[in-house]
């Protein structure tokens, strides 16, 4: 038996729902941008200098509305838990190898400003805000090392391992926050 007029032979669309999809496409499209070639390559270029993948970077570039001007690591994120210990020689090898890429440590302690700041790729190292701190102290000591080198929040990554780290890009405004197996993967 066939179905007759008016039948829908078994699907099951909503009545308009071919016309909402094309008013949401269409509507999306004009609210994303079409950028130039050559703009996007030299995205590309600049998400490869700072050894991200291009979907990452064109992500936090999107929600900061700048690009990147560096990141900003924890001693967790660089697997350096103890004072005196080397950075694992692949971590070293990745940020050696970053380009036009300001790179700045925080430390927790038994590990210092001192012995984090010392090892290879790193301008700089500063104390981590403390375990009981305040939100109002966390984001002020952050927006502080953040500052230091007159850096907008909103530029830099921060790059870490643990929920407390994360806390540290929410309360500084900083661009974002990478977990620390994202930034350094193969």
């Amino acid at each position: 038996m066939t179905a007759g007029i008016g039948h829908n032979s078994g699907r099951v669309d909503a009545p308009g729902q071919s016309w909402r999809k094309h008013v949401w496409t269409k509507a999306r499209k004009e609210l994303m941008p079409t950028l130039p070639l050559e703009v996007v390559r030299l995205r590309v270029r600049r998400a490869a200098e700072l050894g991200l993948p291009y979907k990452t970077y064109a992500g936090i570039r999107a929600s900061s509305g700048h690009d990147l001007i560096g990141f900003l690591f924890s001693n967790n994120a660089l697997q350096v838990l103890r004072e005196g210990q080397a950075m694992p020689s692949d971590r070293a090898a990745k940020l050696s190898a970053l380009v036009r890429t300001e790179c700045a440590g925080v430390a927790h302690l038994p590990v210092t400003p001192t012995h984090l700041g010392s090892l290879p790729g790193l301008s700089a190292a500063h104390a981590a805000p403390a375990f009981n701190a305040s939100w109002a102290e966390m984001r002020n000591q952050m927006r502080a090392i953040i500052n230091a080198k007159g850096h907008p929040a909103d530029r830099i990554v921060i790059v870490g391992d643990t929920a407390f780290e994360r806390e540290w890009a929410e309360a500084a405004r900083a661009a974002g926050y990478l977990q620390a197996d994202r930034f350094f993967q193969r």
